[in-house]
């Protein structure tokens, strides 16, 4: 396989914009990750445009607002790992030989689709006509997991204090106010134990990369090109009946190791982590799936702000994640990646991780009954 790089980012703003399509924002997104790469447009040859609830061909509408018509445009679905997915369409194309360059782009709208409330699951999922979503889930998760280990609801609550603190140093995320531990607590329970600002928030954003293969790298790359060292994509497996927690997740674990294996590096090589804290619960068992620390020892890993940015070992989210940055799902993947660029290049202003030379993205998609998340995206950039 060939190598990859990334020579281009962009994303709007993440908020509620419900004046504003979802191919609209994409325009936006796609537009700025031109002009962070310097090259033009018809120079992509191909795209792949990530999203979940935006209808048919928004890839193509996008695309149509800057001129970009004729080549082909694919459009995938992942659950909340949609973004990811698109990217991982777009590295393999070049890695397999296929085309040189190619854009991956999220997008989402949520605003438009949602008054509020969790995102609609399958009713045709015993569980989910019983009553069971997202929330539900992971409170189910997150009340099992504090049994078992310990931990308290001041340690889900410090999750949320940090995220709000690197979300307050980025002015693209949704939540920018700081927060305590005592109001995460006190704000209204969703489902016991998880309150409302253990969750995140329903939004709206676009985000885009520019990938080219090694061959055009020194050619077309403006600014510093960050390499794709790993880019692994699977589906979750069957989980036992009693496996609620998914402790660590199984899907997360294997896909991570395929990617370390890939990048033949290891979790104690990365300086920063972008993952899918779609809940407070689930930053803590995501760092252990990813490797960073052994089962049940994620909010010790993260006490004495130790993953927050200028700690002692991985900076994690320091975009504020998908509990402050905000999480429009099919954009998530890509907010990801403009995020870990940037602080690869060094241009990440205040949230800057010093000496930034490798990170890891983690995007998990989804909750299907008896499976371990429906997709789960882990990639590895470097410079």
């Amino acid at each position: 396989m060939r190598d990859v790089y990334i020579i281009g980012v962009g994303n709007t703003p993440c908020g509620r914009f419900p004046e504003q399509a979802a191919h609209e924002l994409g325009r936006t997104a796609a537009w700025a990750a031109l002009k962070d790469s310097g090259i033009h447009p018809r120079k992509i040859e191909i795209a792949f445009c990530g999203h979940v609830y935006q209808g048919m061909g928004v890839g193509q509408r996008t695309l149509k607002e800057i001129g970009l018509v004729g080549q082909p445009v694919i459009n995938v679905e992942g659950a909340c790992g949609s973004g990811t997915l698109a990217f991982w369409e777009a590295w393999r194309t070049i890695a397999y030989g296929q085309y040189d360059i190619a854009l991956a782009l999220g997008v989402e709208n949520l605003s438009r689709v949602l008054s509020g409330g969790p995102l609609p699951l399958e009713d045709d999922d015993l569980e989910v006509a019983m009553g069971m979503g997202m929330p539900g889930l992971y409170a189910i998760r997150a009340a099992k997991y504090m049994d078992e280990y310990g931990v308290t609801l001041e340690q889900l609550a410090e999750v949320v204090v940090k995220s709000r603190y690197h979300a307050s140093l980025n002015p693209d995320a949704q939540y920018r106010k700081e927060t305590t531990v005592e109001e995460v607590i006190n704000s209204p329970v969703i489902a016991d134990p998880i309150t409302r600002n253990m969750c995140c928030p329903v939004g709206d954003a676009a985000a885009a990369a520019i990938l080219c293969s090694e061959e055009h790298v020194k050619e077309l790359a403006k600014k510093q090109p960050v390499k794709v060292l790993g880019c692994v994509a699977q589906s979750g497996k069957y989980s036992s009946a009693t496996g609620l927690t998914c402790d660590p997740s199984e899907n997360v674990w294997r896909t991570s190791q395929m990617a370390y294996e890939m990048a033949g590096l290891g979790p104690e090589d990365m300086d920063l982590a972008e993952i899918h804290d779609a809940f407070s619960i689930a930053e803590l068992m995501v760092v252990e799936s990813l490797g960073f620390c052994g089962k049940g020892e994620g909010a010790e890993f993260s006490d004495n702000k130790a993953t927050w940015v200028g700690g002692d070992k991985v900076a994690v989210n320091p975009s504020g994640g998908l509990l402050s940055r905000g999480h429009p799902v099919g954009a998530t993947g890509l907010l990801q990646t403009a995020e870990l660029v940037r602080h690869l290049r060094g241009e990440a202003g205040k949230r800057q991780v010093p000496d930034a030379k490798v990170g890891i993205i983690e995007t998990m998609g989804g909750a299907q009954p008896a499976m371990d998340g429906i997709t789960c995206v882990v990639n590895i950039l470097g410079v």
